[in-house]
Formats: C-alpha cells, sequence, structure tokens
C-alpha cells in the first residue's frame, strides 16, 4: 500500500520529518488507507541507515500481467507508456508479450490454422514457462485447434454444470438428493 508514497516518504524523512505519525497523517489526505504501524515499520530502516531518495518503482508483476493480457485499446496511455518501459527492459517478456498477443489474436478471430505456426515459433524462444503450456496444447491438439476454428461452444452446458456444483456445495451436509433435485429443478 505504501508504494505509490514511497517517494514522498523518503523526501519528507529526508528533510528531517521523521515522526511517523506525523508522516502518517500526511499521508491521509492524498489518499493513503493502510494502517499507522505499517508506516511505522516502513521507517524502522530508514532511521537506521538514513533515507536516500526513492528508486524507480518496479511495477508489481499483476499489474504487468494484467496489462499484457488486456487488449491494447483498453489501456490508458500511462499503462501503455509503463508496460513499452517494463517489456523494453526484459527481452524474455517482450517475446512472452508478443507470443501472448498473437494467441489472443487467433482466439478472438477465430484463426486456429495458425496454431500450429504459433506452437513453433513459441519452441524457438528460450521461454520455459510457455513450452510448458504448448505441450499442454500438444497433449490435445485436436480440441484446441477445433476450439479455436469452429463457431460451436459448451459454454452453456458449462455453466449449468457450475450451477449445479455451486448449489451442491451451498446445501453440503444439511440436506438430502432430493432437496437438491427440487433446487435444481426450481432454479432454471
Amino acid at each position: 500500500m505504501l508504494d505509490e508514497f514511497a517517494e514522498y516518504l523518503h523526501e519528507r524523512f529526508n528533510y528531517g520529518h521523521t515522526s511517523a505519525a506525523a508522516l502518517y497523517e500526511e499521508l491521509r489526505v492524498p489518499g493513503y488507507r493502510g494502517s499507522y504501524s505499517s508506516v511505522r515499520e516502513y521507517l524502522r530502516p530508514l532511521r537506521t541507515i538514513g533515507a536516500a531518495p526513492a528508486g524507480k518503482q518496479i511495477p508489481k508483476v499483476r499489474r504487468i500481467t494484467s496489462s499484457m493480457l488486456r487488449h491494447p485499446d483498453n489501456l490508458t496511455d500511462d499503462e501503455q507508456i509503463r508496460l513499452k518501459q517494463v517489456l523494453a527492459s526484459c527481452p524474455h517478456l517482450e517475446a512472452t508479450a508478443g507470443h501472448v498477443t498473437s494467441l489472443a489474436e487467433m482466439l478472438t478471430e477465430r484463426l486456429g490454422e495458425q496454431l500450429n505456426s504459433w506452437m513453433s515459433a513459441v519452441a524457438t524462444d528460450d521461454l520455459p514457462h510457455l513450452h510448458r503450456f504448448v505441450r499442454g496444447l500438444e497433449s490435445d491438439h485436436a480440441a484446441v485447434r477445433n476450439g479455436l476454428t469452429l463457431p460451436y461452444s459448451s459454454g452453456a452446458v458449462d455453466g449449468h454444470a457450475n450451477r449445479i456444483k455451486m448449489l451442491k456445495r451451498q446445501m453440503y451436509g444439511r440436506a438430502g438428493f432430493d432437496l437438491l433435485r427440487k433446487r435444481i429443478l426450481l432454479s432454471h
């Protein structure tokens, strides 16, 4: 929670404002929602070694993957710039992003005929995490290719199965099969 306020904390600490309580109150004004103890714990090492200016913050993994998996049109300008900076700093991540983008294009535009070339491109790169994913696709290649090509979907059937499992979990240990059957039939 303090990541976005780290630069401010370092700056204030360097100017001699070392009271955790005072800094906590200052942080609440721009929107800090964390606890006083978090601020105190953050300042503890600064008291022993002294505060240097806050370094450039590395984005969280969740933020990077979220930006990589979203359509570029749905990213703000700042998010696009940050993503380009992160990808430029790591060639493996840039290659992964390229493969993810081309797979997303295959999924959304039903381009199953490009699956084999995509899998070959992934195999030539040094990306072990994607190699495992490709091995999983190879184990059921025909079904994956059909799923990327044909307009048919089992989404409705899967949705009903998921709904039935949810009802079953809600009733676990409370009632028998007869009540479960009635709830399934009446909730339809």
